[in-house]
């Protein structure tokens, strides 16, 4: 159970995770976000791009709730904006 402070309403936070990672791992990290109900994840998928990660963010079209995705694909450039199947398909082809 976490019990730090919320960050963007979200506790534990994808922000924080996604910072640390996109620290750590630089250009060797996949950032992806996925449907979701507030803006948590914006800010760490940002971050993920500043340090040269690659980022994928499911298509808002398909999303039960968009609010995440848009709100990761106004904080930054995206690299993919993909349906579920295609980003199972393009990490799939990775290994």
């Amino acid at each position: 159970m976490s019990t730090e402070d919320a960050v963007n309403h979200s506790r534990p936070s994808i922000d924080l995770s996604f910072i640390s990672a996109a620290y750590n791992y630089k250009q060797k990290l996949i950032g992806i976000i996925l449907s979701g109900a507030n803006k948590d994840g914006a800010q760490g998928i940002k971050k993920v791009k500043d340090y040269g990660g690659l980022t994928i963010v499911q298509d808002p079209k398909e999303c039960q709730v968009p609010t995440m995705t848009n709100a990761s694909l106004q904080a930054t450039k995206i690299d993919h904006i993909m349906k579920t199947d295609e980003i199972i398909r393009f990490l799939l082809k990775l290994q």
